[in-house]
C-alpha cells in the first residue's frame, strides 16, 4: 500500500490526459487552490453522485479560489461520455496506470463488503497555492462528501 499524504506534505506533481484529450499538469495550477479527488469508476452510481455534487458546487468553489480535478483510471473517451451523460462541468483526468493514485495513497488495500481487496480508495486532497497538501481525506463517502468538504473549508 502506498504511503498516505497528510497536511503539510508536498503534493506529488502530475500531468494527466483530460476527457477533452488535453494535458493537465498540477504544476500549471500553482498559485491556485486545487481540490483533487480520486474515485473508482466513471458512470457508477456513487461516483456519479460525487461528480454531480462537485459540478453543482463548482461555481461557488471557483468563486472561493478552488479548481476541482476528478481523477480515475478510466480512459479519456469514457470520461468524455461521463461528462456528456451527466452534464459535468469539472475537469476529469485519466490515470490508467494508477501511478498518480499510488503517489497520493489513493490505491491500495481497502475493505469492500467485509473483504480486503486492492483498489481505488475514494480520497480527496486540498492543495494550497504553494503546492502543499492542506487537507487529505481518505475513504470518503460519495454521498454528502462535497457538503462536508465545503464545511471543512469554511465555505458554508
Amino acid at each position: 500500500m502506498s504511503d498516505r499524504l497528510a497536511a503539510g506534505d508536498t503534493a506529488p506533481d502530475f500531468t494527466l490526459t483530460s476527457d477533452t484529450e488535453e494535458q493537465v499538469s498540477l504544476a500549471d495550477l500553482r498559485g491556485k487552490k486545487v481540490i483533487v479527488y480520486f474515485y473508482p469508476a466513471a458512470m457508477t452510481p456513487g461516483c456519479t453522485t460525487q461528480a454531480c455534487d462537485f459540478s453543482e458546487s463548482l461555481d461557488s468553489l471557483r468563486g472561493a479560489g478552488y479548481e476541482v480535478l476528478g481523477v480515475s483510471k478510466d480512459k479519456p473517451a469514457k470520461l468524455a461520455k461521463f461528462r456528456e451523460r451527466d452534464a459535468l462541468t469539472l475537469t476529469l483526468l485519466s490515470d490508467e496506470d494508477l501511478a498518480v493514485h499510488r503517489a497520493y495513497g489513493a490505491y491500495g488495500t481497502k475493505k469492500l463488503y467485509g473483504k480486503e481487496v486492492e483498489g481505488v480508495i475514494r480520497s480527496t486532497f486540498v492543495i494550497g497555492e504553494d503546492g502543499t497538501v492542506e487537507l487529505a481525506q481518505y475513504n470518503v463517502k460519495a454521498t454528502g462528501h462535497v457538503a462536508k468538504l465545503r464545511r471543512d473549508l469554511g465555505l458554508d
